[in-house]
């Protein structure tokens, strides 16, 4: 019945546009769905084949799904998502499927967090598209963890699978397809960039030449000699950690490449701390904490970059944006921006009504970096 609802509404927008030359051109489409429907991804990928043969499906499962200015959270929805695109400009890949071309630009992603060395894959991912550029998340389900991809196979030779429980997959694009995408944060630095001097595997153990847990308590202005005040300070911080020559803060924001992780010990015997990613010595390292209103100015900041890049300075026509998925943590959502979908609605006023999906992952993907408490917001547009 979800499917249906859903499709209803996709061909009534279809059938409402302006006649299109669907001979000259490539139907993908997408499905996200909340893990309330997982247990159902066979029979639901089994009707997508029926209701729309000849188009190949990609997607994942979120705690929560998105869609043009609306977010269904932790209940059971799906969304969907139609494009019309040049021939030969995508190609799905899976475990079973690799990527071989080599004139492939850019790609979504869905993975399986539970995987091993999930960030060093995702990097090689990266280095086999001509931009290193990938955008996409991690599913996320407290049941089945499920990515949807399916492509339609020639004539004459079985179909693969379709749906896979674990791995990467997902669809990549060739520069035939225009696309922008920016990372928006979530969090506010809460002390000054540092630079890491010495660290072993995950453990910090020299910033700016000082020993790693004094400059943590400096910055919070902690003691912990009073552990009642100290122990809620030191859960609620995180880290924000950026690689040498990589930007790092940008008008008091975390730069684009800074990935935040979780603080996850204290090493008093060697003033050290411990974070939920492997550290190198030359990195820059920012305490930070979660902030509903940088998150909020973050996002629109965003979403007006991408406006400007569509108008340009020389009078040319401005570009239109087509579609756009977005990929967003699922610590965000409406129970972090204040209201129910109040952040799909601050996407909805900054871009206009323009088709959206997407879902509410368990770690985000952008250029080749694993993130958290982020949003990835990527459109299609034409010039």
């Amino acid at each position: 019945m979800a499917l249906a609802l859903a499709a209803a509404q996709l061909d009534g927008q279809r059938a409402s546009r302006a006649p299109v030359d669907r001979g000259r051109l490539a139907p993908l489409g997408f499905i996200y769905i909340t893990d309330h429907h997982a247990e159902q991804a066979d029979a639901l990928l089994a009707e997508l084949k029926l209701r729309w043969p000849g188009v190949p499906w990609v997607g994942s499962v979120g705690i929560g799904v998105a869609v043009s200015g609306v977010e269904y959270f932790d209940e059971p929805a799906l969304v969907l998502m139609l494009a019309e695109l040049p021939p030969g400009s995508f190609e799905l890949f899976s475990g079973e499927r690799p990527l071989l071309r080599d004139d492939l630009h850019t790609a979504l992603v869905h993975a399986d967090g539970a995987m091993p060395d999930i960030g060093e894959l995702v990097g090689e991912l990266a280095g086999r598209v001509g931009s290193g550029y990938l955008f996409g998340g991690l599913s996320a389900s407290r049941r089945r963890g499920v990515q949807f991809c399916a492509p339609v196979p020639p004539a004459g030779l079985p179909a693969p699978a379709g749906l896979y429980d674990s791995g990467i997959s997902g669809v990549a694009f060739t520069a035939e397809v225009a696309l922008l995408s920016r990372v928006t944060q979530g969090c506010q630095p809460v002390g000054p960039v540092r630079r890491v001097d010495a660290a072993q595997d995950n453990i910090v153990l020299k910033l700016d030449g000082q020993n790693a847990l004094q400059c943590l308590l400096d910055d919070l202005g902690i003691d912990l000699g009073r552990p009642r005040e100290a122990v809620p300070r030191l859960r609620s911080t995180l880290v924000g950690l950026t690689d040498a020559g990589d930007d790092v803060l940008s008008r008091g924001q975390f730069g684009a490449d800074t990935r935040v992780r979780h603080l996850i010990g204290l090493d008093p015997m060697r003033s050290a701390v411990a974070i939920a990613d492997r550290v190198e010595a030359g990195m820059s390292m920012t305490f930070c904490r979660r902030d509903a209103e940088a998150a909020r100015r973050d996002l629109m900041r965003i979403c007006a970059e991408i406006r400007e890049e569509l108008s340009p300075e020389d009078g040319s026509a401005p570009g239109r944006i087509l579609g756009a998925v977005y990929v967003s943590c699922s610590g965000r959502g409406g129970p972090h921006f204040g209201g129910p979908s109040a952040e799909l609605q601050i996407l909805r006023h900054a871009l206009g009504e323009v088709p959206l999906v997407g879902f509410f992952a368990g770690g985000e993907i952008a250029r080749r970096h694993l993130f958290g408490y982020t949003g990835v917001l990527t459109v299609f547009v034409e010039y």
